[in-house]
């Protein structure tokens, strides 16, 4: 049986933390933010949390969500979530001063930023890349695609950071860019020395190719359904080179050697 407490900082059991705000900033997506003092001060980029609804609304799974942001002196942390079902439509009711049961921080995250990093986000992929964008003031670059500018959702004032250069990308060219986070990763890869990236596999799987050619160290955060998020249930494993292995217990965060084989 596994250990709650394995890669996943003081985690036993989950806690409740109170809302601090829920706030809606774009049509069907929210920044969620909760008082959370182990979260907080342990959370490191790239880790995940199980959010579990209040039982009136009856008996459901917890639901796994990226840390967004943590603030660290007011002992706080954000998720950023779309609605995409009855777990997160209920979640968008959630109002301040509510209480929430969640586990973690959960699950391995980031290496540290090296110098001339690329971070690369496709439409929600966003959500972990944010925090490791603010775990540094090194220059860095985020880029931030979706298909149309009003897919570009994450709060700008999220994306205001020290040291950081965002490039955004859509692909009616609505915004930035014309063309996808691909393409513009493509120009600007020469000269950087990691590739970070987050978002639909199709993204991946073409951030992949690139990587190999240039021969360039690169982390994938990789998503996938979850029910446990403790490695119990088996439900989002993912085939790697040495076998298969559990997005929420192993990852969510692997090298890309790993889950994409050269062959």
């Amino acid at each position: 049986m596994c250990s709650l407490n394995d890669n996943r900082g003081n985690s036993h059991k989950p806690e409740k933390f109170s809302v601090i705000d829920n706030r809606k900033v774009a049509p069907g997506h929210y920044r969620l933010t909760l008082k959370g003092p182990s979260i907080a001060r342990e959370a490191k980029p790239g880790q995940f949390v199980m959010i579990y609804m209040p039982r009136e609304h009856g008996h459901m799974l917890p639901r796994p969500f990226s840390i967004f942001r943590v603030d660290r002196q007011r002992d706080e942390f954000s998720i950023f979530f779309a609605i995409k079902g009855r777990g997160t439509e209920l979640l968008a009711r959630i109002a301040p001063g509510d209480v929430l049961k969640i586990l973690g921080p959960l699950g391995k995250g980031f290496p540290p930023l090296p110098p001339k990093s690329l971070l690369v986000a496709g439409g929600m992929g966003i959500a972990p890349l944010v925090f490791l964008a603010a775990s540094t003031t090194k220059p860095r670059t985020l880029i931030y695609g979706a298909p149309a500018s009003g897919s570009l959702v994450c709060p700008p004032a999220d994306l205001d950071l020290p040291g950081l250069t965002l490039v955004t990308a859509t692909e009616d060219g609505s915004r930035g860019e014309r063309g996808t986070a691909v393409d513009v990763l493509a120009d600007l890869l020469p000269g950087f020395e990691a590739i970070f990236a987050c978002g639909p596999r199709p993204l991946l799987e073409a951030v992949n190719l690139l990587r190999l050619q240039a021969d360039i160290a690169t982390w994938f955060s990789m998503e996938e359904r979850m029910a446990c998020g403790i490695g119990a249930c088996l439900g989002c494993v993912v085939k790697t080179g040495s076998g298969y292995k559990r997005v929420c217990r192993d990852g969510p965060v692997f090298p890309a050697e790993e889950v994409f084989l050269s062959d």
